[in-house]
């Protein structure tokens, strides 16, 4: 049974943060050093992104990340994940850094640490160098190299300072968003060459785990973020099950496969064989792949909901990943996504919290024993100021407690869940949507960048400063 609503704490070492990434928030993409990435090159191209908008600007966090800390504090959050500008530190993807880049970080650090708050940085959040794409990206084994020397430059400048770290964000996002369905950078829609990026993928994992250890002090964590999916068959009919099981191979098992367990399944082998022999896995790299992880990270929005397919499904995607003539599923024609049933977020994401619930327990299971984090959790929502400029959005709230709760049902059902990541910290650049969706719990005024906290700002706020979760009635 769900505790009751006015009951749900927490345990007193629980970490409540927020979380952002490089592109999204900063702008400054010309200043001090940094060139483009395949995220600038993608917005810029035509077509690509709501309204052609890119984050030339965004929300100008490199300029204003004194306030953005400050704001935290006075909310109370206790951790902030952020992630680090590969072409700011290293412009070609290679050799020595940009000192005035790593610079950004460091203040950025030190402000942070100041005012009592935990960094987490993650290195890769979807920005590859443009010049490392335009040298075949991803699929190419090349990269993976290059994003560990990137790892131990950026672990060597603020390891000493830093504790927790996470080496990728949503690798899945990565490669089939970017390689398959295109609908992310790069804009490739190369089924073979996304499975390739997944491999290299997680080899930059096992490599760039390496690295950093090998710069920092062993006290610190490395661990990556997986947003794995939650896939429920439509029936237990056989069909369904296995286009189910199908779906979590290329969400889930490409992923947690090999970096937890140190195999890819033998079900994804088969199951993409019409489209990759698997040749690029070479001797070793599997071992590689298989670093001990200090802890694990993981993202969510929405379950999946799959069948095998059986007549054409019309309408806008219920798959969750943008709409294209391309599929982020290598040779998963044979399946059916289903929107989910229940209310929905500005996205068309329905809201789940049992999903989140499963997730956590999944995971527990994959990985005894290790540390998990929510490190990604939110909704977009259609915010306004009102009159008196205020920003009232309870339905974030109610999502908010209701995912909350069920990570709270989770630590009581036995997982070892120690912290939690909203997203995210404030509105910015969502992506191929442009300005058009917006996650944060601090509204911003594109015209101005004026940042005025929502009323779950506040909210989130109170139960990070308490441990427990105030009803979704509350007015703060």
């Amino acid at each position: 049974m769900p505790e009751p609503m006015s009951s749900v704490s927490f345990p007193p070492a629980f970490l409540w943060g927020a979380a952002t990434s490089a592109y999204q928030i900063e702008g400054a993409v010309r200043e001090d050093g940094r060139t483009p990435s395949i995220w600038d090159t993608f917005s810029h191209t035509p077509g690509k992104t709501a309204g052609g908008e890119h984050g030339d600007i965004a929300v100008d966090h490199y300029h204003r990340y004194r306030d953005d800390v400050a704001l935290m504090a006075d909310l109370g959050l206790g951790a902030y994940r952020f992630s680090v500008s590969w072409s700011r530190v290293q412009p070609t993807g290679r050799g020595p850094a940009v000192q005035r880049g790593l610079d950004f970080y460091r203040r950025l650090v030190d402000e942070l640490l100041a005012k009592g708050i935990k960094p987490a940085v993650t290195l890769y959040h979807w920005d590859l160098p443009q010049e490392l794409e335009d040298a075949g990206g991803w699929p190419e084994r090349e990269t993976a190299y290059r994003f560990a020397e990137y790892a131990q430059i950026v672990g060597a400048a603020l390891g000493d300072r830093v504790e927790q770290w996470i080496t990728l964000n949503e690798p899945w996002c990565s490669a089939f968003l970017g390689y398959s369905s295109g609908v992310h950078a790069p804009g490739r829609t190369e089924p073979a060459a996304s499975l390739r990026a997944a491999h290299h993928l997680n080899l930059a994992h096992g490599l760039g785990t390496e690295a950093l250890r090998s710069v920092m002090p062993a006290r610190n964590s490395v661990a990556l973020s997986l947003n794995s999916a939650v896939v429920r068959p439509l029936s237990q009919d056989p069909a369904d099950l296995a286009a189910a099981r199908k779906i979590d191979d290329l969400a889930n098992g490409v992923f947690h496969g090999p970096i937890l367990h140190g195999v890819y399944p033998e079900s994804l082998y088969a199951a993409t064989e019409l489209v990759t022999d698997w040749s690029y896995v070479l001797d070793g790299d599997l071992a590689k792949i298989n670093q001990p992880l200090d802890a694990l990270g993981l993202n969510y929005y929405t379950p999946a909901l799959v069948s095998a397919a059986e007549t054409e499904v019309s309408g806008p995607r219920a798959d969750g990943h943008g709409a294209s003539e391309h599929s982020p599923w290598p040779c998963a024609d044979d399946v059916t996504f289903h929107q989910t049933p229940g209310e929905r977020t500005e996205m068309g994401w329905t809201i789940d919290p049992t999903g989140l619930h499963d997730l956590i327990m999944r995971y527990s299971r994959e990985a005894p024993g290790l540390p998990l984090y929510i490190t990604e959790n939110g909704a977009a929502y259609d915010d306004k100021p009102d009159p008196d400029g205020r920003v009232h959005d309870p339905e974030r709230i109610a999502y908010l407690h209701g995912h909350l709760a069920a990570v709270r049902r989770a630590i009581t059902d036995g997982a070892d869940v120690r912290g939690y990541y909203l997203w995210s910290l404030m509105d910015n650049f969502e992506w191929a949507y442009g300005y058009e969706k917006r996650f944060g719990a601090v509204y911003v005024d594109y015209s101005t960048l004026e940042r005025t906290p929502k009323s779950s700002a506040y909210w989130y706020g109170k139960a990070a400063r308490t441990g427990v979760l105030p009803g979704v009635e509350t007015e703060l």
